[in-house]
């Protein structure tokens, strides 16, 4: 009776080297057929960190006591999605304001009629667990580079159970020339917190995203908050001088670059065809 030979470990993968150089899931290696362990066991566990950010509730007392440590006044609101389940099922609801949400801001803007320049709202989506992590600490690197544009702000309005086209509403309840909706994204298996911006000039309900411009990926391993907040300054005012949004209004945004270097153009698109 021969001896059992001992069982080979995971054969490694040329690439491997690659792996240092991107998050993506690459020369994972094998055994056998079959992915090693460690590799099958990192996916499934990135599995579970993408369902329970969809899943999360979103701590909006919490949420709200940290910007008004700020200074930054809030209103918290619902749409109209009663809950995680309805909101998961129907995007519909989760585009418009309960009753009570929109009377509140009728309320409030009968107090305010002259309006506001712009309305920063801030919504679940996909991720709570993105607007928990970096909401707070984009909108305090925005206001330090927003400087002398002199706009006038609106409450900041939490909406819990929110969708992106929430922020039409909101905005135009409240009389708001501009609005942007900082919401978390639909998770990734390497990216269970990431925020998006979303911008829209001349708000109003019933706008489709052809209207909106979108800045993605906002997170510590994505997007800076620095860097994001630059490219929605620049979408902001080139809006105000343009007066829209969307796909007529493209990102030509320059980054500063080291002294005596020409600064950075961020869409490299644009760039190409020069």
């Amino acid at each position: 009776m021969k001896d059992d030979k001992p069982l080979s470990g995971a054969i490694d993968n040329p690439w491997q080297e690659l792996r240092r150089l991107t998050p993506a899931r690459i020369a994972l290696g094998r055994a056998g057929t079959s992915l090693p362990t460690a590799a099958q066991l990192d996916f499934q566990f990135a599995h579970a960190q993408a369902r329970d950010a969809v899943h999360l509730p979103l701590h909006a007392e919490a949420l709200a006591e940290g910007l008004a440590s700020q200074g930054l006044p809030v209103l918290q609101l619902h749409s109209a999605a009663g809950d995680r389940h309805t909101y998961l099922q129907r995007p519909d609801l989760g585009r418009r304001l309960d009753a009570a949400s929109a009377q509140r801001l009728r309320d409030h803007r009968a107090e305010h009629p002259q309006g506001y320049d712009l309305a920063i709202v801030i919504a679940d989506g996909l991720s709570a667990l993105a607007i928990e992590r970096h909401a707070a600490p984009f909108l305090a690197r925005l206001r330090e580079q927003m400087g002398g544009d002199g706009w006038s702000l609106a409450p900041l309005c939490v909406v819990r159970q929110g969708r992106v086209a929430v922020a039409d509403e909101v905005a135009e309840l409240l009389g708001a020339k501009m609005v942007v909706i900082l919401i978390g994204e639909r998770p990734g298996l390497s990216s269970p917190d990431s925020l998006g911006l979303y911008f829209t000039y001349a708000p109003r309900v019933g706008l489709t995203d052809a209207f909106r411009n979108c800045i993605s990926n906002v997170r510590l391993e994505g997007m800076s908050y620095g860097v994001a907040a630059h490219k929605l300054l620049y979408l902001m005012r080139e809006a105000c001088r343009r007066q829209l949004s969307g796909v007529s209004l493209k990102d030509e945004a320059e980054l500063p670059g080291l002294e005596g270097e020409q600064p950075a153009r961020l869409n490299f698109l644009v760039d190409s065809l020069q």
